[in-house]
């Protein structure tokens, strides 16, 4: 992932994978250019382990500093 992608992602869709991912959540996205080469991305989902889906299910966001920091420090 390159420094000027964002690091986090709001899923829209969830459909397959309704167990793993919830609608209109913040998920932090992992670099992983070989999955991106094949339309998916790298997600920490419900399980706390990071797995692949679908891009289109995801939606690129840029928090402000101090949210991605209490993220951060929450997880």
């Amino acid at each position: 992932m390159r420094k000027l992608e964002a690091q986090y992602v709001i899923c829209v869709k969830n459909r397959n994978y309704r167990a793993s991912l919830e609608l209109r959540k913040i998920y932090r996205r992992l670099p992983d250019d070989a999955a991106a080469r094949h339309g998916l991305v790298r997600i920490v989902d419900e399980s706390g382990e990071d797995y692949l889906y679908p891009a289109n299910y995801f939606v690129a966001i840029r928090l402000p500093q101090a949210v991605e920091k209490a993220i951060t420090l929450a997880s």
